[in-house]
């Protein structure tokens, strides 16, 4: 055989026959890759294995994997060809004894979600200038002295009232209730602190104890959570009003400083002044639509169009009236020669005469006059009156 044959078929036995398998070892060297891969290894105390847990189940595990921690590896034996090396390809890394734990609290944090003591909108917010703080834990764990540290140095003249409480054990749970009820009762403070230092899965169980929830839930003052450190976590973390991640933080949390509350008394006045500048900026502007100036240029902006519209319209009326007054001037003028050319009057220039009786008919015909006739006759410059004394026809007939 070669080599490479020879692996294979280690690597064909040992993968066939451990398809799947839980192990259960500490763990040592821990390596986090950067491509996301955590390489470990499984020991006791007269042996050891190496094992890899891939980037996508890595990312879904629910604690972070140490040295020295117990835990139980589920998963598949395989085998390395290029380094001859056998190994765990972990699917699920738990840590030992936690298994029933954690089924027994997703349990209860369903069922109790279930009931909405969990409900985001049941949630207040928490007072600004705390007076008084209650704060629920062991009088002498460092929790309380991380609180008191923190609270003396953001507002030394805040009071604290510690209602002692067993955080640890068989009758934690019930301690820690009766405590939170208490303080809820008796209004010891204006908002709750309840919590505790960092501790296994095991010592925070009391925090996720049903009877401490329900109480958390119950609280007519608003309660913060802060059991163990960051990464750690207890149902009272979903029933409280809020959660920090540790008893330091909750303490800067419900304490305001004195700098702090002095920046924000500024800001709020700056931001005062600015909304008041703003109003009385956009009150100008709008005021100044009505000053003398501005309506009067508002009214030509306005009347402009128009006035320009009823100027062109008077020019094209009085152009339309000249251009008809010249029409019918001319008009009147050839009318007025035409008329002229067939008045009988015209012909009185040339030294002839318009006769009338004395009933004003013209007398066109000698025939029409009589001897004795009183007639008028019509001149260019006036009138005579002429007797009939003699008539001849055309051809000197007398009539």
């Amino acid at each position: 055989m070669t080599v490479s044959q020879l692996t294979r078929l280690i690597k064909s036995q040992l993968e066939s026959g451990f398809p799947e398998l839980s192990i259960e070892g500490e763990l040592s060297n821990v390596r986090p890759s950067s491509t996301g891969h955590v390489y470990l290894t499984l020991k006791d105390e007269s042996a050891q294995i190496s094992g890899v847990i891939f980037r996508g189940r890595a990312s879904r595990l629910s604690f972070a994997p140490e040295d020295g921690q117990q835990v139980v590896a589920h998963g598949s034996l395989g085998v390395y060809e290029r380094r001859g090396t056998y190994q765990i390809i972990i699917d699920r890394l738990e840590l030992a004894g936690v298994g029933p734990i954690l089924a027994m609290l997703e349990e209860r944090k369903q069922r109790l979600n279930a009931e909405g003591l969990f409900d985001e909108g049941r949630k207040r917010r928490l007072p600004l200038l705390a007076q008084r703080v209650a704060v629920v834990t062991s009088p002498t764990g460092a929790a309380l002295k991380d609180v008191l540290r923190v609270l003396r140095r953001r507002n030394s003249g805040i009071d604290v009232v510690v209602c002692p409480a067993v955080v640890q054990g068989d009758q934690a749970a019930e301690s820690v209730a009766r405590q939170l009820r208490a303080a809820s009762r008796h209004r010891l403070g204006d908002v709750i602190i309840v919590g505790r230092g960092g501790g296994s899965l095991e010592d925070l169980l009391p925090f996720s104890d049903e009877a401490v929830v329900r109480a958390i839930a119950d609280s007519e003052i608003p309660v913060v959570s802060a059991v163990g450190h960051e990464i750690d976590w207890a149902l009272s973390d979903f029933a409280a009003d809020l959660r920090a991640p540790t008893p330091s933080a909750a303490a800067e949390l419900v304490a305001s400083s004195r700098e702090e509350l002095y920046h924000r008394v500024v800001e709020a006045g700056r931001t005062a002044v600015r909304a008041f500048l703003d109003r009385r900026s956009r009150a100008k502007l709008l005021l100044q639509r009505f000053a003398a100036e501005e309506l009067h240029r508002s009214y030509w902006i306005l009347a402009q169009p128009i006035v320009q519209e009823f100027d062109r319209l008077r020019e094209d009326l009085a152009h339309a009236i000249s251009d008809r007054l010249t029409s019918l001037r001319t008009r009147l003028e050839s009318t007025s020669r035409e008329l002229a050319s067939v008045s009988p009057y015209t012909i009185l220039n040339r030294g002839y005469a318009v006769l009338r009786d004395s009933e004003g008919q013209l007398i066109t015909s000698v025939g029409s006059v009589e001897i004795d006739q009183h007639l008028s006759a019509r001149l260019l410059d006036g009138e005579v009156d002429a007797v009939v004394t003699d008539k001849r026809g055309t051809h000197d007939e007398e009539l």
